[in-house]
């Protein structure tokens, strides 16, 4: 298994992390806790030793099934990583509650990793403010938490901020190459190495996006090495990045933590042909914009309720990677259909104000056509 040291803290962590946001789950929406036990076992086997849980994953239930089921090995042989819900912080008081609450679940004295967990400017702000970044240095000086950093979601701007806000242990950001311009990015890395702060790396394969590619991209890939999984390609640029110190991913099956120790156990940084690849399938992916929507909602409310920049991003999205997968849950399920393109009532009053000058109203027609018809389907 391919390790990394923090230098800054004296530690040495497997570069493949196993993230528990993903476990397998039952029919009724619960974790399948044997299952889980089972891709746990395989994963610490096999020189697995950083362990990634949250208060919110599962339903709260990711930390309890982590504290079962690791509570079995020695404890110096793994490091656990859990995140404080700083959303749930109303009153210093409850950093204590909530921790403890914590600590009681994952069946341990301390946290190896602790984080402050999706800090953005406004967070960050108010959890400062009240007290609590004070307040887990108290707790680390104590020993309950061994290392504290944060998770982030938010721009390059705002992660500057707050790295350069206080001497953090390390960082967890999301990094992937079709997102290397957004949230903390690229350069968020470059500035973190630069302090040479450990980053641990989240969405590593974008959800699931850069795992499976239509028949084009699939043999980019497959000219490269007919064997290797789209994951893995994926995985390996994250990875070659030497101030990368842990690569986060969240595992559901067997066959997934199989492929993922195949890539970190004898792990191969990418070569100057892969690397080239990878930025033909960026070009590629991204030529597949349909408009240039940027969100920017300018042309919001609209008087039909159409969600005018979200039909939007789901139908780039569907274009790009040619997986209707990758939209389906947010399309079918959590969209509406009061807020789907087909309500457009043609009045024109997005088009006078998009500062892209886009044609709205064309659009959405073909928004609504194009996913009512999923053509691209790759399961």
């Amino acid at each position: 298994m391919e390790k990394r040291k923090m230098e800054k803290l004296g530690v040495e962590t497997s570069l493949l992390g196993f993230g528990c946001m993903r476990f397998p789950v039952t029919k009724d929406g619960k974790i399948n806790e044997a299952e889980a036990e089972r891709l746990l076992d395989k994963a610490y086997a096999a020189g697995v030793n950083y362990y990634d849980t949250a208060y919110p994953y599962h339903g709260g239930e990711s930390e309890r099934v982590v504290g079962r089921v690791m509570k079995k090995y020695d404890r110096g042989s793994f490091y656990l990583a859990t995140k404080l819900p700083c959303w749930e912080v109303k009153t210093l008081e409850d950093v204590d509650r909530l921790f403890q609450e914590q600590l009681d679940k994952l069946q341990t004295e301390y946290i190896d990793f602790y984080l402050m967990h999706a800090l953005n400017r406004d967070r960050f702000r108010e959890m400062t403010e009240m007290g609590c970044v004070k307040r887990l240095e108290e707790l680390q000086a104590e020993g309950r938490i061994r290392h504290l950093g944060f998770s982030f979601h938010d721009n390059y701007e705002a992660f500057e901020n707050i790295l350069n806000s206080r001497d953090w242990d390390f960082c967890q950001i999301q990094l992937n190459y079709m997102d290397a311009k957004e949230q903390a990015g690229i350069k968020g890395y470059e500035l973190a190495a630069e302090k040479k702060v450990p980053l641990v790396i989240m969405e590593p394969v974008k959800g699931g996006s850069l795992a499976a590619f239509p028949q084009d991209i699939t043999e980019m890939y497959h000219s490269l090495n007919p064997s290797a999984s789209m994951a893995s390609f994926a995985l390996r640029w994250v990875g070659s990045l030497p101030g990368v110190k842990v690569v986060l991913s969240g595992m559901s099956t067997m066959e997934q933590v199989e492929d993922n120790l195949k890539t970190f156990g004898t792990f191969t940084p990418l070569s100057d042909r892969e690397k080239e690849t990878i930025d033909k399938v960026v070009a590629l992916i991204n030529s597949r914009v349909q408009n240039g929507c940027t969100g920017c909602g300018y042309c919001m409310p609209c008087p039909a309720g159409v969600e005018i920049p979200r039909n939007f991003r789901i139908w780039n999205t569907y274009h790009m990677y040619r997986n209707y997968d990758m939209v389906k849950g947010e399309w079918e399920k959590h969209m509406g259909e009061e807020h789907k393109a087909k309500n457009c009532i043609k009045c024109g009053k997005c088009e006078k104000v998009c500062p892209q000058k886009l044609s709205i109203r064309d659009d959405l027609e073909k928004v609504q056509a194009d996913l009512d018809r999923k053509e691209f389907i790759l399961s």
